[in-house]
């Protein structure tokens, strides 16, 4: 994959998963969850955990390639 295409796919995974914890926290608002409770929501989504990996995946792909 080439950089433009891992930059685009950073920035539209990091953007979705932002608007997920934003929908997140905004849902535990209006049931008036506790703070550390709607946390412990966004820590533990599956969706939001795969996420995470897939943009530490993309950043580690994106680091250029060391020649030994």
């Amino acid at each position: 994959m080439d950089q433009q295409n891992l930059k685009l796919s950073k920035k539209l995974i990091s953007s979705y998963k932002k608007r997920l914890e934003k929908e997140i926290l905004d849902r535990s608002m209006k049931l008036k969850i506790p703070q550390n409770k709607f946390e412990e929501i966004i820590n533990n989504n599956n969706e939001l955990i795969n996420l995470k990996k897939m943009l530490q995946q993309l950043e580690t792909e994106s680091e250029p390639q060391s020649k030994v």
